[in-house]
């Protein structure tokens, strides 16, 4: 049997304020298995950001055990936990994080600059990544140059172009408008439907409803989990 991607158990997670502790996150028990896409939702302060950063091994429980494709996160060094979160991880954010004064192709390539891959095939697979989302055409193109759909979808390409384990979402589609938004749902939902696990964050209803799995957080805690007919 195939073990899910992501596996919490008893995940808590305290933050210090002086001589006050907040539980953000209070007793997670989770299971995401290969080619889901689950959304998590959650209005402010409910837990989904804190989730999501320990999801994306970019901060680490109080408590509980992570494992992460079989791996154990709370047992890594350091620059293992950034050898996944390069190689097992694609991140998609909410202000799509690319740099400026850097074409398309090269926002894309960057999750590959640090491997011994010859660049004439991170290039190669940059492009292919493009042209999944439908940018081929815009590869020169300066992020200033790309409307705002257009950029988070070379943010999608980056995400995906190493192959990674899952993708993470986070608001993805909270600076586009809502024509934009749902061009964006369908290639995540394109992207699933080819077997990648994405997890995307969200507090839109009409957003969540593309995924097939809907998470519901309140005051750290999951209230409800249930699964989901995509629109």
């Amino acid at each position: 049997m195939t073990p899910p991607v992501i596996k919490l158990k008893n995940i808590g997670k305290t933050y210090s304020n002086g001589k006050v502790e907040v539980d953000a996150l209070r007793s997670i028990d989770l299971e995401i298995a290969q080619g889901e896409f689950v959304a998590i939702m959650g209005s402010s302060g409910s837990g989904k950001s804190t989730l999501m950063n320990i999801l994306g091994c970019l901060d680490v429980q109080s408590q509980g055990d992570y494992l992460l494709d079989g791996s154990d996160i709370m047992e890594l060094e350091s620059d293992e936990k950034a050898e996944i979160r390069s190689t097992k991880i694609g991140f998609v954010f909410q202000s799509f994080n690319l740099l400026p004064r850097t074409t398309a192709l090269e926002n894309v390539e960057l999750p590959l600059v640090y491997s011994a891959m010859p660049g004439a095939e991170r290039k190669k697979l940059a492009s292919a990544a493009l042209a999944l989302v439908g940018l081929e055409q815009r590869a020169d193109h300066l992020p200033n140059q790309l409307s705002g759909g257009q950029q988070q979808r070379v943010a999608i390409a980056r995400a995906v172009v190493n192959n990674p384990r899952m993708i993470l979402a986070d608001e993805p589609t909270g600076n586009l408008d809502t024509a934009t938004s749902y061009e964006i749902m369908k290639i995540f939902r394109d992207l699933n439907e080819q077997g990648k696990t994405i997890v995307m964050i969200t507090h839109e209803e009409d957003i969540a409803s593309h995924s097939k799995r809907i998470i519901n957080l309140k005051d750290g805690e999951i209230i409800d989990d249930r699964s989901n007919n995509p629109i």
